[in-house]
């Protein structure tokens, strides 16, 4: 009788186990197996107010094969937006953020900083537009950034340059 409930108390701790692991490896394919559709936002002609500068989003870490971004974004007066050829690695709970440092490459720069959170992003490829909040001085924020809010990740970097007028 004591083998069953050894048995027993196995197979059930198996069964949690496995279970929860299964879970977690869902949460984590999920985006890989079934990523959203492409976005092809345009901007509206309130939008276009004023371009306030460009960039290009870049892979941060070449020796990390899964954080990875790619593409232009251009920033206007009060919209963030994130040109057709955008495109990121897929991933859980991606924000971007106007970030108050030039040339981030690292997390730190990122986590320790003033940014504004414009919002989680809606598709890992195509054009989107973010509102940006009343009263943010842009002249204080030279970069965009594309980061994973799950697990406190620095996917891609974008180093803006003031447009030209």
């Amino acid at each position: 009788m004591r083998g069953f409930w050894r048995g027993l108390a196995i197979f059930l701790l198996g069964g949690v186990l496995g279970t929860g692991f299964g879970v977690a490896l869902g949460f984590f394919l999920f985006p890989f197996v079934f990523p959203p559709p492409p976005a092809a936002e345009q901007l509206t002609e309130a939008d276009r107010s004023a371009l306030h500068a460009t960039g290009t989003f870049i892979h941060a870490n070449p020796s990390d094969p899964i954080h990875w971004g790619k593409g232009k974004v251009s920033v206007y007066e009060r919209t963030v937006f994130l040109e057709p050829d955008f495109e990121v690695g897929p991933g859980p709970k991606y924000h971007v953020y106007l970030v108050p440092n030039a040339n981030v490459r690292k997390e730190d720069m990122v986590a320790k900083s003033m940014f504004v959170d414009l919002g989680r992003l809606r598709a890992f490829k195509g054009s989107q537009r973010y509102t940006i909040p009343a009263g943010v001085d842009l002249s204080k924020y030279p970069s965009v950034v594309i980061w994973c809010e799950a697990f406190g990740v620095l996917i891609s970097p974008a180093d803006l340059s003031p447009a030209k007028k």
